[in-house]
């Protein structure tokens, strides 16, 4: 996971600086130290998604297969349907 730099003692200088207890300060810093830790970044949303882009290949390379299925099979149907009617 990634770190996000976060100085937490210049943070608790800063909240007493304008006024804010010491308890308070801690306090605040604290929990913002422990809400990056739930942050979503850009790496591991891509690690998250990896599995969706593989399975998204595959069934891009499958669809492409039936395309040329379905045109094989509309064109087999085509000529029989010609050669009943038309011979």
């Amino acid at each position: 996971m990634t770190t996000v730099t976060f100085d937490t003692q210049e943070a608790v200088i800063k909240l007493k600086a304008v006024g804010i207890s010491q308890e308070h300060a801690d306090a605040f810093v604290r929990a913002i130290v422990e809400s990056q830790d739930k942050l979503v970044t850009e790496t591991t949303l891509e690690i998250a998604l990896a599995p969706i882009k593989t399975d998204l290949a595959v069934l891009k390379a499958d669809s492409v297969t039936l395309k040329w299925m379905m045109g094989i099979l509309i064109a087999g149907v085509m000529s029989i349907v010609i050669k009943t009617f038309f011979s």
